[in-house]
């Protein structure tokens, strides 16, 4: 069988290539971002890519003439769900994207549909009753919570998978038979042709420096390890390189302490190691946009071999 394939929220594109793994066919792709749907066009060329906005209004109008789809994948805006956001106001209608996907559902009825999301997703009074409309279009719908380090992904990544299907309740996610567990150290190239600086120096935050001096006398000197450079960290905003890579956020978050002789030099960890922290296979490219840019993609991403994993099981 076939599995014709609309993303919907596309981004570059994790999503997609998950399920392109698995066996879809990716027959449409929507994202509001110029670049993500440049990106996910780059590497999705038989595919038709809507670079638009979507609204509790949109529905299949905005596509043109689909055919029968079999899969919906969509990842709405997680942002106003996620603690990432600190104590900022949150933007109620930013959280009802996840209600954009009713709309397609309901004309398109496709067999599957897999909602992914943040975890505190869950929190938000319209999770219940999401759950409920999807059951009331005739969906069996089972959530679950996945992380991407069960998966061979070197990153700890918890997100959650509501799984639809309509003939029968889906099983639980299959993991990989071997779980081997992968670390940072397996996404950084310790003698990558990038430049780093002195650690210490001046013009460094107090921050930053507290935080790799924490790392220093916990490790002692000569051994590398990683900084938290911006935002929140519960975990002394340091960790060594034998353990998956926290987090990935859209910011240039994680930096890398290496050192020359005694000295300790520092670095941002750069795009091709930030793509393998995501799971991104060397099929995948990001041929748009500046760094930070395709560090947003990579952040708001998901983890392709995660997604891999639910279709398969959702399908087959």
């Amino acid at each position: 069988m076939q599995l014709k394939t609309l993303d919907l929220f596309c981004g570059g594109g994790g999503s997609g290539r998950g399920a392109s793994n698995a066996g879809a066919e990716i027959v449409c792709a929507i994202d509001a971002w110029n670049i993500a749907a440049e990106t996910y066009k780059a590497n999705f060329p038989d595919a038709r890519v809507v670079n638009t906005k979507l609204d509790e209004n949109s529905d299949i109008s905005i596509l043109g003439k689909l055919g029968e789809i079999n899969l919906i994948l969509a990842s709405p805006e997680c942002t106003n769900h996620t603690c990432a956001k600190g104590n900022r106001p949150r933007d109620e209608n930013s959280k009802k994207t996840a209600r954009y996907v009713l709309n397609f559902a309901r004309t398109l009825k496709p067999r599957w549909l897999i909602i992914e999301n943040v975890i505190q997703m869950r929190r938000w009074h319209g999770y219940d009753p999401l759950i409920m409309e999807l059951e009331g279009l005739g969906y069996h719908v089972s959530p679950e919570v996945l992380d991407a380090s069960e998966f061979g992904v070197p990153q700890t990544r918890k997100r959650l998978f509501l799984l639809c299907d309509r003939e029968k309740m889906p099983a639980p996610v299959v993991r990989p038979v071997e779980q081997t567990v992968c670390t940072a150290e397996e996404v950084i190239q310790l003698d990558g042709p990038w430049q780093s600086r002195p650690l210490h120096t001046e013009r460094r935050a107090k921050e930053t420096i507290a935080r790799a001096d924490r790392a220093i006398d916990a490790l002692g000197k000569g051994k590398p390890f990683l900084i938290v450079y911006y935002g929140s960290d519960g975990s002394g905003g340091w960790q060594p390189l034998g353990r998956p890579l926290r987090t990935l956020t859209t910011l240039d978050r994680f930096g890398l302490v290496t050192w020359e002789d005694e000295a300790p030099m520092l670095r941002m960890l750069q795009v091709p190691e930030l793509k393998r922290a995501m799971g991104f296979d060397g099929l995948h490219d990001l041929p748009y946009g500046t760094r930070r840019d395709q560090i947003r993609i990579l952040g708001n991403g998901v983890c392709p071999p995660v997604m891999e994993a639910v279709v398969r099981s959702l399908t087959q």
